[in-house]
């Protein structure tokens, strides 16, 4: 098994530079299929999401080319097999994206349900309902997502009101219209960062979609896509993670490779809390040295508060003066990670969706386990910020998000390793 391990309490200084996002990749990279010819997509980050999205495509019979370590070169224009592995889609949430891009490529998919992390309800209905719209049948059975148009037709455009404001749907939606015949309207669209990146590779590959980024995104079906280069926009929750890690741990840290319009809501928060930022062309300086004041968050969808910055907050509150109001307007299940910062001396008290943090002195290091992806990222800020020695299992979870995150901390001066415990069962298959 492996772990992280770190002794708290050492300022950062120094220089971090911001992967590709994460949430773009998942998507962008099934939207390969798509595209009659290869699409080089750059700005790639080496997670484990996405190397599973990418041998899914081969399973498939994609052909992948890695360039370099950011680069990979993907043409799905031979594919036979629709057939999508059972034991690679159950371990990634984005393997939902396939049916969409399937099914308008096809008129055919059928996709085992997807896995990642247990945030609660997190049902495909608002997809389905995308499908349905565009003249497909959706059968869920047998751990199994079957869409079909009948007599093998292509799907058609149709109008969408999404009943609830949710990304993956708005971009599963966008890739099933993007070859469908006429237009498809989804109202009440999720506006993130990721889903006008979406937009904007499909648009470069010959696609016909206006509004991405609004609440009203409009999808003229073309016939076909062509192939091309496109270049991912940096990850905005891995960038706002470090910003917490900053925040918590103090000193002085240059972030680089971002879009500083797209952390407004993060930097609003952090320099309530006495965080002095300054903003340049693609980048933050972060300085945090006097002590940290209490803040109210909640959670909303873009361009509000991040609900995948959520914990990582959390963290930061921990160690801020006076009580804080956390309030997550998203998921249902986004606190398990609370126990666990109980272990570090934390005072937190949650009321369904409701979190009131009273901030401490300091923390103190302990064993703890990562529940899920931005949960585990929470764990390691409140390491950095601790007292002592943290110990943190179930990183596979930060793996799935985060690319090479131990090495770009430790060279800003974090007390951070990764450790291999022999005898004991690796889990990072579940889930």
């Amino acid at each position: 098994m492996t772990k992280y391990q770190i002794r708290g309490g050492n300022p950062l200084h120094g220089t971090i530079q911001i992967s590709g996002a994460k949430n773009a990749a998942v998507a962008i990279i099934p939207a390969a299929l798509l595209v009659d010819g290869a699409c080089r997509i750059e700005n790639v980050p080496q997670i484990s999401d996405v190397t599973l999205i990418l041998q899914i495509l081969r399973e498939l019979g994609a052909d992948v080319r890695t360039i370099n370590r950011t680069t990979v070169e993907v043409d799905c224009s031979h594919i036979r097999n629709r057939q999508v592995p059972y034991e690679l889609a159950r371990r990634i949430r984005a393997s939902y994206y396939l049916v969409g891009a399937l099914l308008s490529r096809f008129g055919w998919a059928e996709v085992p349900l997807p896995g990642g992390c247990d945030l609660g309800g997190r049902p495909i209905d608002q997809h389905i309902k995308g499908f349905v719209a565009m003249g497909a049948e959706v059968d869920v059975r047998s751990g199994l997502i079957c869409a079909r148009v009948p007599g093998g037709a292509r799907l058609s455009g149709g109008q969408v009101y999404l009943d609830m404001v949710s990304v993956g749907a708005t971009m599963n939606i966008m890739l099933a219209a993007t070859l469908a015949q006429g237009m498809t309207i989804i109202e009440n669209a999720a506006k993130e960062p990721h889903i006008v990146d979406l937009a904007n590779f499909l648009n470069s590959m010959g696609a016909d979609i206006r509004g991405a980024g609004t609440d009203v995104i409009k999808i003229h079906g073309v016939t076909r896509l062509r192939g091309g280069t496109y270049s991912i926009i940096p990850d905005q929750i891995e960038a706002g993670t470090y910003m917490a890690a900053v925040a918590a741990a103090g000193g002085e840290v240059l972030i680089k490779n971002v879009i500083p319009k797209h952390l407004d809501c993060i930097t609003a928060k952090l320099a309530e809390m006495g965080v002095d930022i300054e903003e340049q062309d693609d980048a933050l300086l972060l300085r945090r040295e006097g002590p940290l004041t209490r803040v109210n968050v909640k959670t909303m969808p873009y361009p509000g508060f991040p609900t995948d910055m959520q914990p990582q907050i959390a963290a930061v509150l921990c160690v801020a003066r006076g009580t804080s109001v956390l309030t997550e307007g998203v998921w249902d299940n986004r606190y398990r990670y609370v126990d666990e910062f109980r272990r570090m001396g934390a005072q937190i008290q949650v009321d369904g969706k409701v979190a009131v943090i009273e901030g401490v002195d300091h923390l103190t290091g302990a064993p703890i386990h990562a529940c899920d992806l931005r949960a585990g990222a929470a764990m390691i800020i409140a390491g950095l910020a601790a007292q002592g020695l943290t110990e943190i299992d179930g990183v596979y979870h930060i793996e799935r998000g985060y690319e090479t995150i131990v090495e770009k901390l430790a060279a800003v001066g974090a007390d951070i390793r990764t450790i291999h415990v022999p005898g004991e069962e690796d889990q990072s298959q579940a889930g």
